[in-house]
């Protein structure tokens, strides 16, 4: 277990995980990953949504972090949070991580002569 002091704040990252759980969410960050800003109504087009029902998906995953708006004229433009990405990469790193050990641990106490 971690010291309190070092322990992340894993409140932030459930909320990127969860706007991530939905397939309209995954989509728009597909849709988003090319880097380029785009609007909400390009991205309700890629997606099949109304204008409104893409702005409540956006809004969730601006609420978690993993994208940020800037307004450009009339537009709202979106992208994706690369860096917020890369935080998740990281968690499921440690955590595969810590798997593998524990399963490398309970590995050779199976296997181990008796």
């Amino acid at each position: 277990m971690m010291p309190a002091a070092t322990t992340p704040d894993l409140s932030g990252r459930a909320a990127k995980f969860a706007a991530l759980g939905d397939p309209t969410r995954l989509s728009l960050v597909a849709m988003l990953s090319d880097g380029g800003p785009r609007s909400i109504v390009s991205l309700a087009e890629g997606v099949g949504l109304t204008r409104q029902g893409t702005t409540k998906h956006l809004k969730v995953m601006q609420d978690a972090g993993l994208v940020a708006s800037r307004r450009e004229g009339r537009e709202t433009r979106f992208t994706l949070r690369r860096d917020a990405l890369a935080e998740l990469r990281e968690h499921l790193d440690l955590v595969s991580a810590q798997w593998d050990d524990a399963l490398d641990r309970l590995k050779a106490f199976v296997e181990r002569p008796g």
